[in-house]
C-alpha cells in the first residue's frame, strides 16, 4: 500500500507541475483555467462524493479522482501548450 501511495504521489506531483506550467502559458484556454479551479475547489471543499467520515473510502476518492482529473486535463491540452509544458517540466 505504501509503495502505491508513493508512486501515486510521484505521478501526481509531476502531472500537477505540468498542469501548473500549462496554466501559466500565455495561450492557455479558459476551459483549462476553469477546470483546474474546479479541481482545486473539490480538493478544498468539505463536500465529497464519498464523505471523509467513511474510514478508508472517504480518502481514497480524493486519491483517485484528483489524479484522474488532472491526467484527463493534460490529455486534452492543445498540442503547442502540452509540448511547452512538457519541455518546461523536463528542465
Amino acid at each position: 500500500m505504501l509503495k502505491r501511495l508513493t508512486l501515486l504521489w510521484t505521478v501526481l506531483r509531476g502531472d500537477a507541475r505540468q498542469l501548473w506550467f500549462a496554466l501559466r502559458h500565455p495561450a492557455a484556454p479558459g476551459w483549462l483555467k476553469l477546470s483546474t479551479a474546479l479541481i482545486a475547489l473539490y480538493v478544498l471543499s468539505p463536500i465529497d462524493i464519498i464523505p471523509d467520515v467513511v474510514p478508508v473510502l472517504g480518502v481514497m476518492d480524493d486519491l483517485v479522482l484528483v489524479p484522474l482529473a488532472i491526467r484527463w486535463l493534460l490529455k486534452r491540452l492543445p498540442p503547442e501548450i502540452a509540448q511547452a509544458a512538457a519541455n518546461r517540466r523536463a528542465r
